[in-house]
């Protein structure tokens, strides 16, 4: 490094390598993100092999991101603190050791504790991973650079049912997990030579109280939305869990105003820009992961595929988005952001809308199309709102700022997981007439039913978030029409 560099940008050796950190961090991310969603396409294999119903096998998608979504934030403002990129190496370490032993889990229990390993170290990349490539790339490239480590992002969370599936019927439900190891190895091997030193640095201490009280307030929130599928929202635990849920969301963020130097800097979401967009994220994120829980069960239970045929015909929508997501970025660059979310989101309407009309007698080209679809909306719409995320806030607070973005993203995954089911089962219940947490066998019209409920919520979800946008869009002509 030049001895008197003070910013990535004016050393010349880290420029000329800036394309290599960048795939070495899109890799370990992808990895990341993929293993919030690749167990999806197992659950029924899962299910079956330790005889559990679907709604306890749900714990082993959420366990993991809840436990992302809770350290996220913590890992964020550390990586101010001591150095985004020591912070992220430590990170892919403990992720490859989660790995490895989510591979011998021989119960539901060892699965989950597992999962919650892989999930500490999956979080210390996710918060870094954004703040270190703004860091890097000049502001002629970043919109480029954030769009392609957002399509990395998105393909894991998408790519994971199809590739799952390639797995599951090749190999097994434990090489979901062992597949991680071989390549872990290969780009710590090579991307440790090539990532440089931390030299940015907050001189403050970690936020220890907010961070407790934000744990807490994670891991009630979701344990009341996800427990409540089982045992009834009107249960008197459930009722205590979400009244801790608010009691600490309250406190959280009364201690965080009074903090000189919060986990979470409030002050963020006065910026418009950011905080629209973190709102945006977070819905289609919902949305999508609605998809994400309900197409495998959709394809292998209702047209009757294997898990490896299932997984390769939901590859589709990753293969679209990595077509849509590079292409997209690049784009903002040059024509800006906002009309770009529009599209996509746009587009996404029209694909839950298809979604919402499929029924048992559905052909594969059908569902193949919408799949697709809704690559593309997604490819158009996460590059260029990540770089209007990144790209609205100083450099100083570039790590929580990129932790705050997948922890919305996060957090969207698990509410779209909760959505989900809990709309599923309970238009499947008013159906049957009784309470249903899993799959009635020969009853496919009331799965069907239930689906329908679900992506009709999808796709208003969506349109919510297009018109959101779109408003956004119409302000930005505005101001610049008045100059």
């Amino acid at each position: 490094m030049i001895p008197h560099a003070k910013t990535y940008q004016a050393d010349e050796m880290i420029q000329k390598r800036r394309w290599s950190i960048l795939v070495i961090l899109n890799l370990i991310v992808f990895m990341s993100t993929l293993d919030g969603s690749i167990v999806n396409i197992a659950l029924p294999v899962i299910s079956k092999e330790l005889h559990l119903p679907i709604s306890q096998t749900q714990w082993i998608v959420s366990g993991y991101l809840i436990t992302v979504c809770t350290f996220i934030l913590l890992f964020g403002k550390l990586g101010d603190l001591f150095g985004k990129i020591k912070i992220f190496k430590i990170g892919a370490i403990i992720f490859l050791l989660g790995s490895l032993l989510c591979g011998f889990s021989s119960s539901l229990r060892m699965l989950v504790l597992f999962r919650i390993i892989q999930a500490i170290g999956a979080s210390m990349t996710m918060a870094n991973s954004q703040g270190i490539i703004t860091e890097i790339f000049p502001p002629n490239e970043r919109g480029k650079a954030l769009g392609l480590i957002g399509t990395f992002v998105s393909l894991g969370s998408i790519a994971g049912p199809s590739l799952g599936g390639i797995l599951v019927s090749s190999l097994g439900w434990e090489y979901i997990f062992w597949v991680n190891i071989p390549i872990g190895l290969i780009i710590i091997a090579i991307g440790w030579r090539i990532l440089p030193v931390d030299i940015t640095f907050v001189k403050a201490k970690p936020d220890l109280i907010g961070s407790f009280l934000f744990s807490i307030f994670i891991i009630s929130l979701f344990t009341g939305l996800l427990l409540g599928q089982q045992a009834g929202y009107e249960d008197i635990r459930i009722l205590v869990s979400f009244t801790i849920t608010v009691f600490t969301f309250f406190l959280f963020i009364r201690v965080e105003k009074q903090k000189s130097d919060p986990m979470l800097q409030l002050a963020l979401f006065k910026n418009q820009s950011f905080s629209v967009s973190i709102l945006c994220g977070f819905l289609t994120f919902v949305a999508t992961f609605c998809f994400n829980i309900l197409a495998p069960f959709y394809t292998q239970n209702i047209l009757h595929l294997s898990p490896v045929n299932a997984g390769l015909l939901l590859m589709l929508f990753p293969i679209t988005m990595a077509v849509a997501a590079p292409l997209s970025g690049a784009l903002s660059d040059k024509i800006g952001s906002e009309l770009l979310t529009f599209a996509g989101l746009l587009v996404m309407v029209i694909a839950q809308v298809g979604f919402s009309t499929l029924h048992m007698g559905s052909s594969i080209l059908t569902f193949g199309l919408l799949v697709a679809l809704l690559g593309v909306g997604n490819g158009l719409f996460q590059s260029p709102n990540n770089s209007l995320v990144m790209s609205s806030v100083q450099r100083s607070q570039l790590g929580i700022a990129g932790s705050v973005n997948s922890l919305v993203r996060n957090i969207g995954m698990v509410v779209g997981i909760s959505v989900a089911t809990t709309s599923l089962f309970s238009v499947m219940s008013s159906k049957a007439g009784y309470r249903v947490t899993d799959l009635i066998p020969n009853r496919p019209d009331i799965f069907i039913e239930g689906m329908h409920f679900v992506f009709i919520g999808s796709a208003s979800i969506c349109l919510f978030s297009a018109l959101f946008t779109g408003w956004r869009l119409l302000k930005s002509k505005a101001a610049i029409s008045h100059l």
